[in-house]
């Protein structure tokens, strides 16, 4: 049975240039074609690095005895014509053992707060539908509105190879 963290022994921070190779490395464990295999965004380090480049305030990360163990990934969105600033809470993980520990609760709450510091007034995340653990941490944090969409996928080198024998 895990236990919850100690506040004392976790530390969130803001993401720094050196923490880029842990987070990506751990992203490679965590989102994977068996975590999700219609996952319509693809984890690599162009992810992380734009959002980095772009929004750094809004990366963070997990840190348990100096090693990264968690990160949270963002990005705010203003629309032409509205007078409201969306987050989008485009990744956030845990290493694979921490994941009922409090790190995302910690990764969540603090990604939030630097939100509502910028003015956000709606934080938007999306998941696979087949994503229980994920859709049951978000309710959890008082997400609520939960909404199926349908993703489509068309395969251009099986098209190729058709027309190819044709």
């Amino acid at each position: 049975m895990s236990k919850k963290l100690s506040t004392d022994e976790l530390v969130i921070r803001i993401m720094t240039i050196d923490d880029l190779a842990a987070v990506f490395h751990l992203g490679e464990q965590l989102f994977t074609s068996e975590y999700s295999s219609s996952m319509y965004r693809t984890w690599d380090e162009y992810e992380i690095t734009t959002l980095f480049n772009s929004d750094s305030e809004l990366c963070i990360v997990a840190e348990l005895n100096e090693e990264v163990v968690g990160f949270a990934l963002g990005t705010t969105v203003e629309k032409h014509n509205s007078s409201w600033k969306y987050g989008y809470l485009v990744w956030i993980g845990t290493r694979p053992g921490l994941q009922k520990c409090g790190a995302g609760k910690a990764l969540f709450e603090e990604i939030k707060d630097r939100m509502v510091e910028q003015g956000v007034r709606m934080i938007i995340i999306d998941t696979d539908a087949d994503n229980e653990a994920g859709i049951q941490f978000f309710k959890k944090q008082g997400f609520d509105n939960v909404q199926e969409h349908v993703y489509m996928t068309l395969n251009l080198s099986k098209t190729r190879k058709r027309r190819k024998k044709a």
